[in-house]
């Protein structure tokens, strides 16, 4: 491959879609571009997100550091929750870490949606390595924002 091929992803792919608020946040979700997480899979109320931990991702004991994992899941919640129009954010969120991982390691965060109704949601993400072994079980509970009121300006035009 020359340096002026690009590898195409499954997240070029991808097509903005208004009505489906997780199509549209890649380009600006740039904690995501920093971390080098890549979208896998996506489809309305589930992610596949995955990331290889850097050497700059390790703890003081060589392990990949408890917020990395922590990331890693917590974005993949925001592309399965955000399967409308409206703006879903994290309510609340909780991590359970079974396994040490470490640098060089291929993470994958799976996120399904458990429940939803009315503007509130609960969505599970497993966290996998390499090998398939899950390494943190992540819950988080989503809340869809209210739409912005929109005013109207009297000018004296409209008078």
């Amino acid at each position: 491959m020359t340096p002026d091929q690009q590898v195409q992803t499954y997240e070029d792919g991808i097509v903005p879609d208004p009505a489906w608020r997780a199509t549209t946040m890649a380009p600006t979700d740039f904690t995501k571009q920093h971390f080098g997480i890549e979208i896998l899979d996506l489809a309305p109320g589930r992610a596949v997100l995955a990331m290889t931990v850097l050497d700059w991702m390790a703890n003081g004991f060589g392990i990949t550091h408890g917020g990395m994992v922590f990331t890693l899941a917590d974005t993949a919640f925001a592309y399965a929750c955000n399967e409308g129009e409206d703006m879903v954010v994290a309510q609340a969120a909780d991590i359970t870490f079974l396994r040490a991982t470490h640098a060089g390691d291929r993470l994958t965060a799976t996120a399904e949606r458990r429940w939803a109704g009315g503007r509130n949601g609960i969505y599970d993400i497993a966290v996998t390595d390499g090998a398939g072994e899950v390494v943190a079980e992540f819950r988080g509970r989503s809340r869809a924002l209210a739409a912005p009121h929109r005013t109207t300006s009297m000018t004296k035009e409209s008078r």
